[in-house]
C-alpha cells in the first residue's frame, strides 16, 4: 500500500507541477488559452496573477515531493501539502469552474486516503 500511495502522491505533484507550467509560462499561449478557454485580452489582462497562483501550485508539487522524498518521515508533508490541494480544488471548484473538482480536488482526496491507509 505504501508503493501505491506514494505513485499517486507523485502523480498529484506531477499534475501540480503541470498546472504550475501552464499558469506561469503557457497562460498567454495557445496551450494555455484553450487549457483555460481564455481570450487573448483576458489572459494577457491576467497573467501575472495565473504566474502567482502557478507558482503556489509549484510549491505544492515541491512539498509533495519532498515528502515522499522523505520517506516514512514525510507523512506530515504529504498530509498538509494534500490538504492544501484539496482545500484550493474545492474552493476552486465552488468559486470558478466545477470541473476543477475533478481534477484537483478528487486526485486529491484518494492521495490523501491511500497515505491515510498506508500509515
Amino acid at each position: 500500500m505504501s508503493t501505491l500511495s506514494s505513485a499517486v502522491v507523485v502523480l498529484v505533484a506531477l499534475l501540480h507541477g503541470y498546472f504550475m507550467m501552464l499558469e506561469m509560462f503557457f497562460w498567454t499561449k495557445p496551450l494555455g488559452r484553450r487549457a483555460f478557454g481564455l481570450t487573448v485580452e483576458f489572459a494577457q489582462a491576467s497573467k501575472t496573477l495565473a504566474a502567482n497562483q502557478g507558482l503556489y501550485n509549484g510549491f505544492l508539487a515541491a512539498g509533495l515531493l519532498w515528502g515522499v522524498y522523505a520517506g516514512g518521515d514525510g507523512y506530515p508533508q504529504k498530509i498538509f501539502c494534500l490538504g492544501c490541494v484539496i482545500v484550493a480544488g474545492v474552493f476552486g471548484g465552488a468559486t470558478a469552474n466545477r470541473k476543477i473538482l475533478w481534477v484537483q480536488a478528487m486526485p486529491g482526496a484518494l492521495a490523501l486516503a491511500l497515505v491515510c491507509a498506508s500509515k
